[in-house]
């Protein structure tokens, strides 16, 4: 059993001669391997899982389609030799994480392409592991024991075990202090040392609405990043600094761990299989919507999925946030959509009630000094 580990087609002459004259050695690539060519535009692909010969969802057909339709793996992932994949594992309840199946096929086809794969997680709670105040667990050999108990009854450990990856626990282990450049809540951060080892992150989130966030996708999801044994397991003390800083929503802690992972995350892919609307991220109810969106620009892919649930752009403060900080897009017209066309798969969610954190500091100096 695994456990928590802490560490084509053929291209014609004539073909060949006109890539050559428009001298993109991308579009060359891509008609050598039959993948669409590249884009000026950040590309975002959005697939329908159809019925496989056995009447159920075939998510994995839709994964691969999702990815070739970005390029295909070896564009996505060109130079990225180690990558750790960050599903969301907020607890140990099915209706609220993302299906094994969607870590299965981008495993799948990661390896298949030569690359060494991991899969993170920094769960929140799980049933009898959380006796803490408040939930703020930060003793690693609990922590190990929940994350742990989240692997095992959500089948990432089978999984892991099946596939030959490590499981990670981003709640303990080795440490490391990184910068966090232009921080707006954190100078520096503390992070698991293997986020300064990979190449590249791949965010793997369900598709959920969020009582603070609004939007639960790839960029919220990397508040699994932040280290239970630093900051709690429901991550009070970041919460607290950044509320004191004047985070809107979650916008200066996602934001934050983005500049301290050094804008690692190279691949956003969400599972739409059953979302989640209402009092996410937890508590809303299930929808069927049977897709998958995937796209190598983080904010361009959670801005797509946004407005596929019915959310504009500027409802979401940490796509506010990021846009003031010059990340791109800003706005959807400078999207290229591939695959399904938002309005076929476009659904208004049930907003959730807000819940702003309430922060337990006295001043945003304590919270520059953790």
């Amino acid at each position: 059993m695994s456990k928590i580990s802490n560490q084509s087609d053929s291209i014609s002459r004539r073909d060949f001669l006109k890539a050559v004259v428009v001298g993109s050695s991308a579009t060359l690539l891509a008609a050598c391997v039959g993948q669409p060519p590249a884009s000026p535009k950040p590309v975002v692909s959005i697939v329908k899982i159809r019925k496989d010969n056995g009447g159920s969802g075939n998510i994995s057909a839709a994964v691969e389609e999702a990815i070739d339709l970005l390029g295909g793996i070896g564009m996505v992932a060109a130079n990225k030799e180690r990558i750790m994949l960050k599903p969301n594992l907020v607890t140990d309840s099915y209706r609220c994480t993302t299906k094994p199946e969607v870590i299965r096929s981008l495993v799948a086809l990661m390896k298949q392409a030569g690359k060494e794969v991991l899969i993170g997680e920094g769960s929140g709670v799980a049933i009898g592991h959380n006796n803490e105040p408040a939930c703020c667990l930060k003793d690693p050999d609990k922590l190990n024991d929940m994350q742990q108990a989240v692997f095992d009854r959500l089948g990432y450990t089978e999984l892991a075990d099946s596939l030959g990856v490590p499981l990670v626990s981003l709640h303990t282990g080795e440490m490391v202090e990184v910068d966090v450049p232009g921080g707006s809540a954190y100078q520096k951060l503390t992070i698991h040392h293997s986020l300064t080892e990979i190449d590249m992150l791949c965010s793997v989130p369900m598709m959920k609405t969020h009582d603070r966030a609004s939007v639960s996708l790839g960029m919220k999801n990397l508040i699994g990043l932040y280290p239970g044994s630093v900051y709690g397991s429901i991550r009070s003390d970041m919460h607290d600094c950044a509320a004191a800083a004047g985070s809107e929503g979650v916008s200066f802690e996602i934001i934050d761990m983005m500049r301290a992972t050094a804008n690692k995350l190279g691949l956003v892919v969400i599972d739409g299989s059953t979302a989640m609307e209402g009092n996410g991220p937890t508590a809303g109810e299930l929808v069927a919507m049977n897709i998958i969106i995937a796209g190598t620009n983080p904010l361009a892919t959670d801005m797509v999925a946004a407005y596929v649930m019915g959310f504009e752009p500027d409802e979401i403060p940490h796509f506010v946030l990021a846009g003031s900080v010059g990340l791109g897009p800003k706005s959807r017209v400078e999207i290229e959509i591939r695959g399904e066309s938002v309005s076929s798969v476009r659904r208004n969610f049930k907003k959730p009630d807000m819940n702003p954190w309430i922060e337990n500091i006295s001043s945003f100096q304590e919270c520059l000094e953790l």
